[in-house]
C-alpha cells in the first residue's frame, strides 16, 4: 500500500440500501494512495453486514458509534485520519473514478488553497441522472462567495481543518456551511468545473430536512457574524409607515391577531438585541401613541414628510432624512422591516445583518426560488429565462425579493441607492413569506391567524 495522502470517510446510520455504491466508488479511484474510514453510527438495517464485507482490505477501517451525529463523526474522521487531505463521502453519494486524482492534484499545485470542490451530477433514489449541478468558477467568473461549497466531496486540507479547530458538534446539518464561513476569510479556495460526483436526492436524505438545514444555517451565520459585528455597527432599524398610498389609509394601525401591523413590526425588533436604535418613520404622528406604550429607550419616532411616502418615491430618500437628524453617520448599518410582513420573525430580521456580515456585503435581503418555468417574449416566441434541461449554473437560479426585511450599509444611502452595487441574499421558506400588498392578502393574514397556520 503506498503513502496514505488522501483520507476518505463515510457514515452510515441506516443506509445500507445505498452504502455498497459508494464504498465501490472509492475502490475504483484512478489512484491508490488513499485510505477510507467507515462509521456505523448506530444503524439498525444492514450497515454493519455491508461494511463487514470490506474487513480485509488494509486501506479500509471500519468504526462503530451510537447516533452521536455526522459533526461529531467529522471531527473523530479527523483525529483518526492518515492522509493529508481529508475528503467526506455520504452512505447515499457515489463518486466519479477520477475525483481524488484531479481535487488532489489542485492542492498539490497550489499551496495557497485551503480547499476544492468540483460540480456534481444530482441523481434520484435509483441512481438516474436528473441535472448536472455546475458552479461558476470562483475569482474568476464569481465574485461573490456567497454560495457554499457542499459539505461532502470537497477536500481539504487537514493541517487547515486541525488549525480551524475541526467541526463545530452543536449542528445538526450543513457542516459544509460552517466550514465555508470559518474557511472564506482567511484561505483561498478553488471549484473545478467538472462533475465527479453523484449527489444522490431522496426522501430520508439530511437535505431535505429543512427545518434542520434553516436553524443550522442561521446559528452559523450568527456565529461567523458576531465576531465582526463591532465594525460594522451600529445597527438601527428602520420600520417605514404612512399615512396613505396603501390598500387602507394608515395601513400601520390595522390588525392581525389583536395587534396592529406596527405593534408587530416593533415587538419583533425589540426582541432582538443586534439594533442600537429602533426608528418608527411615519407621517401621522398618531403613531405615537402605539411607540409610547413601550418602555424601551431604542424607540423612537421620525416624522416623515407627506412627499417622502409616495409610491414612486425611493424609502431611500426617508433613510437619508433618518441619518442626518438622529446623526447616525455614514458608517453602520439599516435594517428595514415592514408593516406589510406580519409573519416575519427576528430570526429573519438577524439573518439579514449576519448575512451582509459574512459577505462583506453592501446589502442584503430575503428572496424566494423560482421554481417555475419563466418565459420571455422573443421575435420568434417565447424563450425560457430560467435554467431548464440537464445543464444547471448557480447563475442561471432565478429569485424574487420576499421583501420581508433588508440590511444596507449607511453609505449606500448617501447616493441614493438602496443597496449599493454588492447584494447577496438568504432564501426563506414559503410559510415565512406573506406581504401584504392587497385587501385580500390582508383578509387572508387574518384568517391564516385564526385557523393557527
Amino acid at each position: 500500500m503506498s503513502k496514505v495522502k488522501i483520507t476518505v470517510y463515510t457514515t452510515s446510520h441506516n443506509y445500507g440500501k445505498y452504502l455498497q455504491d459508494a464504498i465501490e466508488s472509492v475502490l475504483r479511484q484512478t489512484i491508490d494512495s488513499w485510505e477510507l474510514l467507515l462509521f456505523n453510527d448506530g444503524s439498525t438495517d444492514n450497515t454493519q453486514a455491508i461494511m463487514d464485507l470490506y474487513k480485509g482490505d488494509s486501506r479500509i477501517r471500519i468504526f462503530n458509534s451510537e447516533g452521536i451525529g455526522l459533526s461529531r463523526i467529522a471531527n473523530l474522521a479527523l483525529k483518526h485520519s492518515k492522509g493529508k487531505y481529508i475528503l467526506r463521502l455520504d452512505a447515499d453519494d457515489v463518486f466519479d473514478e477520477n475525483i481524488l486524482l484531479v481535487l488532489s492534484n489542485c492542492l498539490d499545485k497550489n499551496s495557497d488553497i485551503a480547499l476544492v470542490f468540483p460540480d456534481y451530477f444530482l441523481i434520484d433514489k435509483l441512481g438516474r441522472i436528473i441535472v448536472q449541478e455546475r458552479r461558476q468558477s470562483i475569482y474568476h467568473s464569481n465574485h461573490t462567495l456567497d454560495m457554499p461549497a457542499n459539505g461532502a466531496c470537497t477536500l481539504i486540507r487537514k493541517k487547515i481543518l486541525e488549525e480551524l479547530g475541526g467541526y463545530s458538534e452543536d449542528l445538526k446539518a450543513q457542516d459544509g456551511f460552517d466550514l465555508w464561513s470559518r474557511v472564506i476569510h482567511k484561505y483561498k479556495c478553488s471549484n473545478i468545473n467538472i462533475p465527479l460526483f453523484y449527489y444522490r436526492r431522496h426522501d430520508g436524505n439530511l437535505t431535505d430536512k429543512q427545518q434542520h438545514i434553516l436553524t443550522a444555517r442561521r446559528k452559523i451565520k450568527q456565529n461567523a457574524g458576531t465576531i465582526n459585528l463591532k465594525k460594522y455597527g451600529p445597527i438601527n432599524a428602520v420600520i417605514p409607515c404612512r399615512k396613505n398610498y396603501d390598500i387602507y389609509p394608515d395601513l400601520w394601525s390595522k390588525e392581525v391577531n389583536g395587534k396592529t401591523l406596527l405593534d408587530i413590526a416593533i415587538q419583533i425588533c425589540l426582541s432582538s438585541t443586534l439594533f442600537d436604535n429602533i426608528i418608527v418613520a411615519c407621517d401621522n404622528t398618531a403613531v405615537k401613541d402605539i411607540i409610547s406604550k413601550y418602555h424601551d429607550t431604542r424607540l423612537k419616532f421620525f416624522e416623515r414628510s407627506s412627499e417622502s411616502t409616495i409610491i414612486s418615491r425611493s424609502v431611500a430618500f426617508t433613510l437619508e432624512d433618518i441619518i442626518k437628524h438622529f446623526n447616525l453617520g455614514w458608517n453602520g448599518l439599516l435594517l428595514l422591516d415592514y408593516i406589510q410582513a406580519p409573519f416575519n420573525t427576528v430570526e429573519i430580521l438577524e439573518e439579514a445583518i449576519y448575512t451582509l456580515i459574512l459577505n462583506d456585503a453592501t446589502s442584503s435581503f430575503a428572496v424566494e426560488e423560482v421554481d417555475l418555468p419563466l418565459y420571455r417574449r422573443t421575435p420568434y416566441g417565447l424563450t425560457h429565462i430560467n435554467a431548464y434541461g440537464n445543464l444547471k449554473s448557480d447563475f442561471d437560479v432565478i429569485y424574487v425579493e420576499a421583501r420581508t426585511a433588508l440590511a444596507t450599509r449607511n453609505i449606500n444611502i448617501k447616493p441614493g441607492s438602496l443597496t449599493g452595487n454588492k447584494i447577496v441574499n438568504f432564501v426563506v421558506p414559503k410559510d415565512e413569506v406573506f406581504f401584504i400588498q392587497t385587501k385580500r392578502d390582508y383578509e387572508i393574514a387574518r384568517m391564516l391567524v385564526r385557523s393557527g397556520t
